[in-house]
């Protein structure tokens, strides 16, 4: 059973339960009815994210900008990692480190810090701080350090690498934005779907717990003061 169930549930056999207890029925009844109001309201907010609602307006936020949410992960690859300063910067700080050793050289677990840095710091940031904040993409760690590494091979594999410099930086960064293309072309709005409530389904689950326990100290505030 799921944490948003759970709760809910739980919610309402305390609404029950205080409807037909001889005692106290009013403080049991209103924080039931409170904590479920709450855990609801965030479980409908959370569903909201992922699924369009009619006659709710903002719902479905993630297939809505489907678009906008691809343009935004190709400029936080491009613009944090694989631009000309970034790309002559790493040659230079490596002793002039041709295409053939650049998988060597690459601190790939320092890429990753920085690209969930660069998520946080953009229009995704204010989602995934809902979801947790950069822990909740700490399960991607291993799969993405893997496919920046088969890339940046790759890249290294096809570069003749003993050419011009500015050649080869320039060869680089259009292979990385043709690769990156190929691979955004081939996501849907139900594959980006999936692929964000993967990561994050654990931590909106608490989101819902939360609800429910805060709804709950409310309406037992409520009746208190009643």
């Amino acid at each position: 059973m799921n944490k948003s169930l759970a709760t809910n549930l739980i919610a309402l056999l305390i609404s029950v339960g205080g409807y037909f207890s001889p005692v106290h029925s009013d403080l049991i009844f209103l924080t039931g009815m409170f904590a479920l109001s709450g855990g609801i309201t965030n479980w409908l907010a959370i569903h909201m994210l992922f699924e369009k609602v009619p006659f709710l307006y903002g719902s479905g936020v993630i297939p809505n900008r489907f678009e906008d949410f691809k343009g935004a992960i190709k400029s936080l690859i491009i613009d944090q990692f694989f631009t000309r300063e970034h790309i002559e910067k790493f040659f230079e700080q490596n002793g002039g480190s041709t295409a053939a050793n650049i998988t060597e050289k690459v601190d790939f677990d320092r890429v990753f810090v920085g690209l969930t840095d660069a998520i946080e710091r953009s229009q995704l940031g204010s989602m995934l701080a809902m979801a947790g904040g950069k822990k909740a993409l700490e399960p991607l760690r291993e799969p993405v350090t893997l496919k920046l590494r088969e890339i940046i091979a790759e890249l290294a594999e096809e570069s003749t690498g003993d050419g011009d410099g500015n050649d080869f930086t320039s060869t680089l960064i259009g292979k990385v934005e043709h690769i990156i293309d190929n691979r955004l072309s081939e996501l849907t709005p139900e594959n980006v779907k999936q692929i964000v409530q993967d990561m994050i389904r654990k931590h909106l689950g608490w989101l819902v717990v939360w609800g429910g326990v805060f709804g709950g100290a409310i309406g037992m505030m409520v009746s208190l003061l009643g």
